[in-house]
């Protein structure tokens, strides 16, 4: 059966309160939802790209002993990579109307597709966390800048933070539960209204650097630490591919969830273009915009300052409270767009019939809540080698699978009627693909050595799991795409 128009017209028969497999968030999108053009795309990618994690990168690669180019280099290498997938996975959006949790029905079962949407829903939670911590940062410091440091004090027991904080960080993630209420229509006009102020906001934070620098300081001078006679010769690929896969796993998350965007695209140019323009150049352009500023810290403070809510609180005057409420619209635009959009599908697919969006987004914000989001910043251990990397090393053989399920095996066409059937092409055995559960499972063994050794639980690992942990969302993903594609009957 050829796949269904996009009119939503063949879901008729599944419209009613009795099938537990649809509900009108979940259903494929029509004619006129879709609404979105490649400016729309492009303006969600640089209201996601412009954050405070995003900033960072950068920072945490030349801690690591890269220079500035070399830094910037990676972390654009790593988004062109990912824009691959990105585009890809995207293409069933496009053509079939339907969110990530829907369209991982066709490759794990109408059933099984909880596991991978479950998997990609909790790494959403953390992000969600830690974009919500940065942006409770941001309005602590405005708040102490206000009042003379008011609300500075002892942290508390078992927390590790301070009253202050932990108030700020709940009066962020409110504000978060006001546009889940709203609903994605919102978040869409959050986004395309936000990305201008966004690039101006930038480029003034560059303006400001060089002005008060009298240049752009030292760092960009400054050479690598493995170029020879530097602390760590000879050591530069060891770091760079670990570094690059980090840079993928970044955006690994939305590699899997871009079909929740790509259902509203006019066309599948549109969101190809917009994504292509929105995503390698503006992650570059920002981590560039890092080094310099950082760099002319240097100058300015004494000091090197990567943190930019660290930064905005030493500016003085009213250039703080500007600064800071541009980086409290850049980390709620990239929260609502990367971090509750697909959770609120992923978790609304556990039980279509009582869970919709809205409680799908509740939900992520009660669990982001409870993650402690600032133990995983303390480090760039880590945030970048432990915490990119291994849920990278997760996600890759989902889309892995994915992708040769939708590419390979079913030539891009899906049965929208049976995407909503228990007892359709896609029930598989009681709603369960299990070539792909043993796919998945296979796909993520081998970095689970290299990431027990990362996350401190064992102290040593045979050198060749070390070596497999640094292309984790790289092998994850070819071992899965492989063994998936030989365990699956092919389509006549």
């Amino acid at each position: 059966m050829s796949a269904i128009d996009n009119t939503g017209g063949a879901m008729a028969a599944h419209k009613n309160i009795d099938n537990p497999l649809w509900n009108e968030d979940l259903a494929p999108s029509t004619d006129a939802q879709r609404t979105w053009t490649a400016t729309h795309y492009a303006a969600l990618w640089v209201s996601m790209v412009v954050s405070v994690p995003a900033y960072m990168l950068a920072s945490g690669l030349m801690s690591e002993g890269m220079n500035w180019w070399q830094a910037v280099l990676t972390v654009f290498l790593g988004n062109v990579v990912v824009l691959v997938p990105m585009v890809l996975v995207g293409h069933a959006g496009a053509k079939h109307g339907i969110p990530y949790p829907v369209l991982a029905r066709a490759a794990f079962g109408v059933r099984g597709a909880q596991l991978p949407a479950i998997l990609r829903a909790i790494v959403a939670c953390g992000w969600f966390g830690i974009q919500t911590w940065l942006g409770g940062q941001a309005i602590y410091t405005i708040l102490n800048v206000l009042t003379g440091n008011a609300l500075q004090g002892n942290p508390l027991p078992g927390l590790g933070i301070n009253a202050g904080q932990l108030v700020c960080f709940l009066l962020f993630w409110a504000l978060h539960i006001y546009f889940i209420a709203k609903g994605t229509e919102s978040i869409r006009w959050m986004e395309t209204a936000a990305a201008p102020l966004l690039l101006l906001s930038s480029l003034a934070l560059v303006w400001w650097a060089y002005a008060n620098a009298g240049g752009f300081g030292p760092m960009l001078s400054a050479p690598s630490q493995f170029a020879e006679g530097g602390k760590k010769a000879g050591q530069f690929w060891s770091v760079f591919w670990p570094s690059l896969t980090a840079m993928v796993g970044y955006w690994a998350t939305l590699a899997l969830n871009i079909p929740d965007f790509t259902r509203f695209a006019r066309s599948q140019r549109d969101q190809i273009v917009g994504q292509a323009i929105g995503l390698p150049v503006p992650m570059g352009l920002l981590s560039l915009v890092a080094v310099v500023v950082t760099s002319s810290t240097v100058v300015i403070y004494g000091e090197a300052i990567w943190d930019p809510v660290a930064l905005t609180g030493k500016m003085g005057g009213i250039s703080v409270v500007i600064a800071l409420i541009a980086l409290i619209i850049a980390t709620i635009t990239t929260n609502l767009a990367a971090n509750v959009v697909s959770p609120a599908y992923d978790f609304s697919n556990l039980a279509p019939r009582r869970i919709s969006f809205k409680v799908g987004g509740y939900i992520t914000a009660g669990i982001g809540l409870a993650m402690f989001p600032w133990k995983i910043l303390e480090t760039t251990q880590g945030y970048i080698f432990t915490w990119l990397i291994g849920y990278g090393g997760l996600l890759g053989p989902i889309a892995g699978i994915m992708l040769v399920d939708y590419f390979l095996i079913r030539k891009t066409e899906l049965n929208h009627d049976a995407l909503f059937r228990a007892d359709g092409e896609y029930g598989y055995a009681n709603g369960w693909n299990l070539r792909a559960v043993i796919a998945l499972v296979l796909g993520v063994l081998p970095n689970l050595p290299g990431f027990f050794k990362a996350a401190g639980f064992v102290g040593s690992v045979a050198p060749v799991f070390e070596v497999l942990y640094t292309y984790a969302w790289f092998v994850g993903l070819a071992i899965s795409a492989v063994v998936y594609y030989l365990l699956m009957p092919r389509k006549a």
